[in-house]
């Protein structure tokens, strides 16, 4: 078993089976903090949740959110966040694809879970600093 003790908290950006396996898998009381579901984008009919009951049966605290509703808080987080990447105590993964004709083969690869981290296509050499994130 990959949590033993059950997931505190959680962040919901992909949905359908992933957030079912989650629900499963969440200590009593825990919380989920929704932004996206990417695996339910671009079909006919969403795929249904199944284990929706854990959300009682658990105490599940369950929100979601828009990055739109954070704005006025971001010059604060960069203030906060920015030395903290610079001093190593955070790290983040880019998934970086060269060029613009690498952009649709990156867009498939968010859909198929072939990239890992934030992916990116560098559509220009480094000094400019050209960067189109997909996600």
């Amino acid at each position: 078993m990959y949590f033993p003790n059950g997931i505190d908290i959680y962040f919901e950006n992909i949905g359908g089976k992933m957030l079912d396996a989650v629900f499963l898998n969440m200590k009593i009381k825990g919380r989920i903090a929704v932004c996206g579901m990417i695996s339910q984008y671009n079909l006919e009919q969403p795929k249904e949740i199944h284990n929706l009951l854990c959300i009682i049966m658990k105490r599940i605290h369950m929100e979601g959110f828009l990055v739109i509703d954070f704005y006025h808080v971001y010059p604060k987080f960069l203030k906060m966040v920015l030395p903290q990447i610079k001093e190593g105590k955070i790290s983040y993964v880019e998934d970086m694809a060269e060029g613009l004709e690498s952009a649709p083969a990156a867009l498939v690869g968010l859909f198929s879970g072939r990239n890992v981290g934030k992916q990116v296509v560098v559509v220009a050499p480094r000094p400019v600093n050209v960067f189109v994130y997909l996600l």
